[in-house]
């Protein structure tokens, strides 16, 4: 028997302001509401948004969270990569919204188009162009 994974389900994010990472998410970035709980006994939030594939982005927020250094090249998460269909049309409209974007790339691999951003806490997200079919 084999384990047979068939997707990534839901990816967790601690926030360390989760008003400003709900907007930054749902109101900037267009994800759906599934549900909003609130664990008064852990004085947390969670917030489930749907992405487009059907995983989940499950965002968290607990009082003063310990900082997680994410660059120069931390071990763990490294960042969350969505998949666009105009990575450049993509860019100019967060930078439109007020987000920092980094210049545009394209991989020497896959020879897919991307780039970063940042969410209010400093994670890496990235853009990654849809290769025609």
């Amino acid at each position: 028997m084999s384990l047979s994974l068939q997707r990534i389900h839901h990816v967790a994010v601690i926030c360390t302001d989760y008003r400003v990472s709900k907007a930054f998410y749902v109101d900037l970035l267009g994800l759906r509401v599934v549900a909003e709980n609130h664990r008064p006994e852990r004085d947390s939030y969670k917030l489930d948004l749907a992405l487009p594939d059907g995983g989940q982005l499950e965002l968290f927020s607990f009082p003063a969270p310990p900082p997680r250094p994410s660059r120069p090249e931390a071990a763990g998460l490294r960042h969350l990569a969505f998949v666009v269909d105009d990575v450049n049309a993509a860019k100019a409209w967060l930078q439109a919204q007020g987000v920092a974007v980094e210049p545009v790339r394209i991989d020497p691999f896959t020879h897919q188009r991307f780039t970063f951003f940042a969410d209010p806490d400093g994670l890496p997200l990235e853009l990654v162009e849809r290769l025609p079919a």
